[in-house]
């Protein structure tokens, strides 16, 4: 029974990563994942109570996932810029990635507290992990300059989102290019 449980609560993350991929908050209904998943539509608020709990528990999984992903991409780097590049690069090089799509697809305010506070320390975990490098690079401040950085970061993923003109690879160059020499860059 609990085997049975757990494969349908994955089926229905993945049916919300779709979801959520294809068509944004607003296709993220409990009659969607539903149907998706070939399950009764009271089943579904078996397993969560809200489309914000649902969201909460993906973030929950694909959060550590996706921070993996930036922390491998960093570790092969050798220097402190190549760290500061890896941690730009691969940031954006998920954009396109499922899980991405679904951790960002639903704004903050539409969760509770408790899971605004999950997503905020899970984010704080991944500009933590660029702090050193940047304290290597001579930052006085490299907290500061972290959260900075994952500002031009999620510019740059925002950008990218929105399908502008250009290239993603030219977002990635550009952002890159700030992260390393600022607006001159």
């Amino acid at each position: 029974m609990a085997e049975h449980r757990s494969m349908q609560r994955a089926a229905l993350l993945d049916a919300a990563r779709s979801l959520l991929s294809e068509g944004g908050t607003e296709a993220l209904t409990f009659p969607a994942l539903a149907e998706r998943t070939g399950l009764a539509r009271s089943s579904v608020y078996e397993y969560f109570r809200s489309r914000g709990a649902v969201v909460e528990e993906l973030c929950e999984v694909d959060f550590p996932v996706w921070a993996a992903d930036v922390s491998a991409a960093m570790e092969r780097a050798e220097t402190a810029e190549a760290k500061v590049e890896a941690y730009v690069r691969q940031q954006l090089e998920l954009v396109g990635d499922r899980r991405h799509r679904a951790v960002v697809a639903i704004s903050a305010s539409e969760l509770d507290a408790g899971a605004r506070e999950k997503i905020r320390a899970a984010h704080g975990g991944l500009v933590a992990m660029i702090v050193e490098a940047l304290a290597e690079m001579g930052h006085e401040q490299p907290r500061l300059a972290a959260m900075l950085l994952q500002g031009v970061v999620d510019a740059a993923v925002r950008r990218i989102e929105l399908g502008a003109a250009e290239e993603p690879g030219a977002i990635a160059d550009a952002a890159v290019g700030m992260a390393l020499r600022g607006v001159l860059g």
